[in-house]
């Protein structure tokens, strides 16, 4: 890959690099796709459909934390793909999201607190695109997690791209609009079950034409409508999508077996919360229960 460009990219303190780091370390559906050294992380996007491999290095100080960059590519980077790719890594990141009212909320509970501060700084890691998430949510319905990752990788391989950097190989999952114009025997093929190739499709064909600005952006119900509307994505794969692929923190993720269990370990000495009494807890958060929910999951 012999063209480059670079530049930085701007965090709202509180900013913790390394934290981002630990935790896609231990991010099982992304195992293996990228490379976290210390402060460093090399990943690959596409940005307007050009595969780039991106090396990103802490580069800030404690008030004015920022990443400096290098992007990598067979062919030049124009400054339009160098925009895509600045709005990709800071949204995967989380670069922008502003912690310090959830922070706020999170001294005046003494239980959350010692998590707050045992994670501060930590901006949520989301799946690189909403599709990608959405995809991990078709490929996961009635599967192990291994099996899923297996079938990921099945389709980085058909339909993805898989850049060399220094003699490393850095997939990426594809983008919506190769999967909905996969011939939908091939994808049958690739995914042995009729239902799954079906929702993964409906998916890619909606995600191939979806305003990403506008899911980040528009009123929750009216973005989880959309979600819903798609084949094969329900309530819990909805609000999945709209927490760890589009970081919308309003509302708490739907059945969440994972979370249910470590905010019954933590608030309530392993015994059984009903719903009503986890979204009470949740909704002292606010527009940051999303967060809330994150953090106690990753300290579970």
């Amino acid at each position: 890959m012999n063209h480059t460009s670079s530049g930085t990219l701007a965090a709202t303190a509180p900013f913790d690099f390394e934290l981002s780091l630990r935790f896609i370390g231990g991010f099982r559906p992304v195992a293996g796709e990228q490379r976290a050294a210390e402060r460093t992380l090399t990943k690959a996007l596409f940005a307007n459909g050009q595969p780039i491999v991106a090396q990103l290095a802490d580069a800030g100080y404690e008030a004015t934390p920022r990443l400096a960059y290098t992007l990598h590519a067979d062919r030049p980077i124009d400054p339009a793909t160098q925009r895509a790719a600045d709005d990709r890594l800071s949204f995967f990141l989380s670069l922008n999201d502003d912690l310090r009212p959830f922070y706020a909320l999170a001294e005046a509970d003494p239980i959350f607190a010692p998590i707050a501060r045992q994670l501060y700084g930590y901006h949520q890691v989301k799946f690189l695109t909403p599709f990608e998430n959405a995809a991990w949510a078709v490929l996961t319905q009635r599967n192990s997690i291994a099996a899923a990752r297996g079938l990921k990788q099945r389709l980085t391989e058909r339909y993805g791209a898989s850049p060399t950097l220094a003699g490393q190989r850095y997939p990426i999952f594809p983008e919506a609009a190769a999967l909905a114009q996969a011939d939908p025997a091939e994808l049958f093929d690739l995914l042995p079950a009729m239902r799954r190739a079906e929702y993964l499709q409906a998916a890619a064909q909606a995600f191939a034409h979806a305003d990403e600005g506008w899911l980040r952006t528009a009123p929750y119900d009216e973005a989880e409508r959309w979600l819903r509307g798609i084949n094969g994505i329900g309530a819990w794969s909805a609000s999945f999508i709209l927490l760890r692929g589009l970081g919308r923190t309003e509302r708490l993720p739907a059945g969440e077996s994972k979370l249910a269990a470590a905010v019954e370990k933590h608030y309530a000495g392993g015994r059984r919360l009903s719903p009503a009494a986890m979204a009470g807890l949740g909704a002292r958060y606010g527009a940051y229960q999303g967060y809330w929910a994150h953090y106690m999951r990753v300290a579970g």
